[in-house]
């Protein structure tokens, strides 16, 4: 048998395939490579599994043709997007190429992004953006294309900022990205920069510049200054250490909102017991402790994937897993001001507790909290409101909540542990000491008229701390079930491995109409 009739144009189809696989062409390549960048291709291959990758669009580009109408070259388009696999998943994935226009707009970059989403919204699928250039942002020089101005609008956003109540978005800078790109590199779930290689901005260095302030790229925008911002969820050496981030971050959630959490195997024993944790916590209450050691021998070992280290650091967010149960932490962080909530921990709080909300996992909230941080700069900061916010959006998850009271809580932020009027999944720690303010501080506001009054202030003063500190022993507060439990802290993983098989096979609350927000 001969020919099929359309052998030709078959041939078409791989010769202009593989024109695409060039990318830039050699130069550009090489320029990418030489900063030590990987190309976009590499970088599809990097993350997803061993040849799971499926392009969309692989004839999208820009052909170059004779007078005859006959094809002379292709440039491929400046945006890859398409479906893989990642541990057996399948996601969708866009990813920019620097070498084609920087990365920048084009208008069928603008169409493939927006397929992109569209792809993981309708099939209910995980979405990664590869980032690297403007990703689709506007230049001056489209006014002479035109012929006019336009009024701004961003194509496609609509269903950028609709994902992140579908499906989970994970985006990587991976290089600089300006305007669009960097809005669509913090509108997700997950967002990380690769130090040295990764900057982003509002406006770049020639922008800003033009406004009389001259700055590096990495002094304006680079990748631990925003990671310290929370602009970004965290910050990386290497483009295979954002790699590894997205896809154990995905392990965590389900493939869309609504769908079952997905349970990992059981290799640690739900009744194991830690004893050192019986002396965790200092007998005074004004020495700090380490909360991260805390938080891996009480969850399943090795799995504690901590979000935003680098910012709002007196509370520690993070996804772990119980008895195999994907949940939510939220953790107070004593040795960082007191783990007091300031205005960025409360941030940082509510957007862990609304990835939770928007993907249903469970929250355990591991509280040491003197209350909102005090002071001019606390007021200046508007902590007030950012820690009132964090409060109602606790309040307005309807997921189940478990609270492990590991020494304070006092004022409105630890009234703010738990919704108190669900069921009080709650346990405390012998070391618990709560109220609505610590002794220590209180006994001045409270009984200020009878220490100046007494003959010996101090004596008074002394005599009125000791009368208190035999009543704020949280076996009275059990005695009352003002607590609901007072448990050695050695057995507090059997608790919570009890709590996440429990909120497993809970039926579902209906939400209340809130996600994720960047």
């Amino acid at each position: 048998m001969t020919g099929s009739g359309w052998d030709e144009e078959i041939a078409e189809i791989r010769r202009r395939q593989a024109l695409a696989a060039r990318m830039g062409g050699q130069d550009r390549v090489g320029r990418q490579r030489a900063r030590g960048k990987l190309t976009v291709r590499d970088r599809i291959a990097a993350l997803l599994d061993e040849g799971s990758f499926r392009e969309w669009g692989s004839l999208a580009g820009e052909g170059r043709y004779d007078e005859e109408g006959r094809l002379v070259d292709f440039r491929a388009s400046s945006c890859l997007v398409g479906r893989g696999a990642i541990a057996g998943r399948t996601v969708v994935v866009s990813a920019d190429d620097f070498t084609i226009r920087g990365g920048s707009s084009e208008t069928y970059h603008h169409e493939k992004n927006v397929q992109a989403e569209l792809m993981a919204a309708e099939y209910g699928l995980p979405l990664v953006r590869l980032l690297d250039g403007t990703g689709g942002g506007g230049s001056v020089a489209e006014v002479e294309k035109l012929g006019a101005t336009y009024v701004p609008y961003v194509p496609g956003f609509d269903q950028v900022v609709a994902n992140l109540g579908r499906v989970p978005v994970v985006s990587l800078g991976l290089g600089p990205v300006a305007g669009l790109g960097a809005a669509r590199l913090v509108a997700s779930h997950y967002s990380v920069m690769v130090r040295g290689l990764s900057q982003m901005f509002t406006a770049g260095p020639p922008v800003v510049a033009a406004a009389g302030e001259k700055v590096t790229a990495d002094q304006l925008g680079g990748a631990d200054l925003h990671a310290g911002t929370g602009s970004v969820d965290d910050v990386v050496d290497t483009e295979a250490d954002a790699f590894a981030r997205a896809r154990r971050f995905l392990s965590y959630l389900p493939d869309r909102t609504g769908a079952a959490v997905l349970r990992a195997p059981a290799d640690d024993a739900a009744d194991r017991a830690e004893p050192w944790l019986d002396g965790a916590v200092p007998r005074d209450r004004r020495w700090p402790y380490e909360i991260r050691p805390i938080l891996e021998a009480v969850l399943d070992r090795g799995t504690v994937f901590e979000i935003g280290r680098a910012w709002g650091r007196s509370i520690v967010t993070a996804l772990a897993r119980l008895d195999g149960w994907p949940v939510a932490v939220i953790a107070s962080d004593p040795g960082q001001m007191g783990g007091t909530w300031t205005a960025a921990a409360s941030r940082k709080m509510a957007r862990l507790v609304e990835l939770a909300e928007t993907f249903r996992l469970p929250v355990v909230h591991f509280v040491d909290v003197g209350g909102f941080t005090i002071g001019s700069q606390a007021e200046k900061a508007g902590t007030i409101r950012d820690g009132t916010r964090a409060i109602a959006t606790i309040f307005q998850s309807t997921v189940p909540w478990c609270a492990v009271i590991l020494r304070r809580a006092f004022g409105v932020a630890g009234a703010g542990m738990i919704d108190h009027t669900r069921f009080r999944f709650r346990i405390a720690w012998p070391s618990g000491d709560w109220g609505s303010l610590p002794v220590e501080g209180g006994v001045e506001a409270a009984f200020k008229a009878q220490i100046e009054a007494a003959p010996d202030p101090e004596a008074a003063r002394r005599e009125i701390r000791e009368r208190l500190d035999r009543l704020r022993s949280p076996f009275r507060s059990a005695e009352r079930f003002y607590v609901e439990e007072i448990v050695p802290p050695r057995e507090t993983r059997r608790w919570l491995c009890e709590f996440a098989g429990l909120a497993a096979a809970a039926p579902g609350r209906e939400p209340r109409g809130f996600h994720y927000r960047p």
